[in-house]
């Protein structure tokens, strides 16, 4: 039986996975067909609602197929929806301050000002798992990842790396170079900013995991402690995959 995620994730392991842009119960379906680590719902950037987020996970856990949820914005309501739903855990955008970091791990968490408990979501097994159970499974699987894309947060990564109960530190690549206005994501801006959350991670004990457009970087960040990859998405697979076909039909 495949570890969980959440171990995985602690023990270093390269998983890669990637972003799903579509809100559709086959696209997660057909991409859990294959030997991908995990999915992550793109839900800050594509239109998935509720229903379109249970669909998804719903499909991901048919597939035995480990599935997070980048969330639109990292608030409770929206952090219950997806783990109510069965997620593997939350990817929670623009985490700035050790004081948002904390708020995003008690959101995800049981406990008096986290979580609020329902025995009959998907989650809980509706209502044929004991909360005992339910609650220890939760807290050993449930992954936690926060994402680094914010001159604050680059400022603030060492306090953030910190934070009990953060298992990755996701750097959203392009929105740094965006924030420090620069015109290219290998900016020595951006490369310095991201070198100093692969060297909080390592001091902290924490994951650390990005976006790469270019596959071929995965050596070069990995080198520097990076293991969470979570590269294309759906709707590259399908440009790529039309570009190729044209090319090689009219070759």
């Amino acid at each position: 039986m495949t570890r969980p995620l959440k171990q995985r994730l602690a023990d270093g392991e390269r998983i890669v996975g990637t972003f799903v842009k579509t809100p559709s119960p086959i696209v997660v379906e057909v991409l859990g067909l294959t030997d991908l680590d995990c999915l992550c719902l793109d839900a800050e950037h594509a239109p998935f609602d509720r229903a379109a987020i249970d669909g998804c996970v719903l499909a991901a856990r048919a597939m035995g197929k480990d599935l997070l949820v980048r969330v639109p914005v990292a608030t409770p309501e929206h952090i219950l929806n997806a783990l109510d739903c069965g997620a593997t855990g939350i990817v929670a955008p623009h985490i700035r301050f050790a004081d948002e970091a904390r708020a995003l791990v008690r959101a995800c968490r049981y406990g008096h000002g986290g979580r609020g408990y329902a025995g009959s979501s998907r989650a809980a097994g509706y209502t044929t798992r004991a909360m005992a159970d339910h609650l220890a499974a939760s807290a050993a699987r449930t992954v936690i990842v926060a994402q680094i894309e914010d001159p604050e947060a680059i400022d603030a990564i060492e306090e953030i790396a910190a934070v009990d109960g953060v298992d990755a530190l996701f750097v959203g690549r392009v929105d740094l170079t965006i924030a420090y206005g620069a015109a290219s994501q290998d900016d020595p801006r951006v490369i310095a900013a991201i070198e100093r959350v692969c060297a909080a991670g390592r001091r902290h004990g924490r994951t650390i995991g990005m976006f790469l457009a270019r596959i071929e970087d995965v050596p070069h960040w990995a080198g520097l402690g990076a293991s969470l990859f979570l590269l294309g998405s759906d709707h590259g697979f399908l440009l790529s995959g039309a570009a190729r076909l044209v090319e090689q039909a009219r070759r």
